[in-house]
């Protein structure tokens, strides 16, 4: 008799193709790891093939497994949709959304924005993941990015919230006072390290000071603005992230070539799920730069 695949199946498949790891997949099944290998297990056998290699990284998802993946995640958005159906009022959306960005328009830009939403929809929960790496929509990693971007894949939805506009700063109480001073090479640099090599500071920098080398490399934006606010060198910044800090001193203008620009995006299937429309459409209108 052929194996009838269910719909718990093909949950348990997705769920190990998004984290790759069993602990993952059970934390987002809510059930341990050897449930989860008992699981699939079970499905190879009735199947009668493999669908995941097994190693030292991690479980790998063969052909047949990403396809089952891809029938699940349509599954999930049509039982996400009809959940939303159901709910019984217009104001009361509830359930989580995922939100994934930089901690620079995390801490920004989004936490501002997110507070505000907390008293129209207090039922709604949220996941907030930062990293230079674009989680991934299509997997339904996240729901919403927000991201700096001047060209966004285009599978996605969204909308262009604006540009990015970014500046040279300084302590403010530091040694740095103008612009020439950093022409002169008076100043220490402080800058996005390899994680980030083809950020807009980045590039301005080597562009316009190719002999400079920063003496302070970390890994975000974020770390970039406490250090030059330490008086530790100077750094490039976002405008909106820098202009309500007392301790910072802008020394140039704004710099052009460094701008990138600001895009809320979403999944075309996530789109229309009450709980991500109502968030997506909070950000669009609040967030500003």
């Amino acid at each position: 008799m052929q194996y009838e695949l269910s719909a718990d199946d093909l949950a348990v498949v997705l769920a190990l193709i998004r984290s790759g790891h069993l602990a993952g997949a059970g934390e987002r099944l809510g059930v341990d790891a050897s449930t989860v290998f008992r699981a699939i297990r079970r499905i190879e056998r009735g199947l009668g093939q493999r669908l995941f290699e097994r190693s030292r990284a991690g479980y790998a998802a063969s052909e047949l497994a990403q396809s089952l993946g891809e029938h699940a995640e349509q599954l999930e958005g049509q039982l996400e949709l009809a959940r939303s159906l159901v709910q019984s009022a217009p104001e009361r959306i509830s359930g989580l959304v995922r939100i994934t960005s930089t901690d620079t328009i995390l801490h920004g830009l989004i936490a501002p924005s997110l507070k505000a939403l907390q008293s129209t929809h207090p039922l709604l929960s949220f996941e907030l993941h930062a990293g230079n790496e674009l989680a991934s929509l299509t997997r339904r990693d996240a729901d919403i990015a927000v991201r700096a971007t001047r060209r966004p894949p285009p599978h996605l939805v969204g909308k262009h919230v604006g540009p990015i506009r970014v500046a040279l700063f300084a302590a403010k109480k530091g040694k740095v006072r103008r612009y020439q001073d950093v022409v002169a090479g008076k100043a220490e640099w402080i800058a996005p390290d390899d994680a980030l090599p083809e950020h807009p500071s980045v590039i301005w920098r080597k562009r316009h000071f190719p002999k400079a080398s920063p003496r302070y490399r970390v890994s975000s934006i974020l770390t970039v603005m406490e250090l030059v606010a330490a008086g530790l060198g100077v750094g490039v910044l976002p405008v909106f992230l820098a202009q309500s800090r007392t301790d910072l001193i802008q020394l140039s203008d704004i710099l052009d070539d460094g701008q990138t620009e600001l895009w809320l995006l979403t999944h075309p299937e996530s789109r229309h799920l009450r709980r991500v429309s109502a968030v997506f459409r909070h950000l669009s209108e609040t967030l500003s730069l």
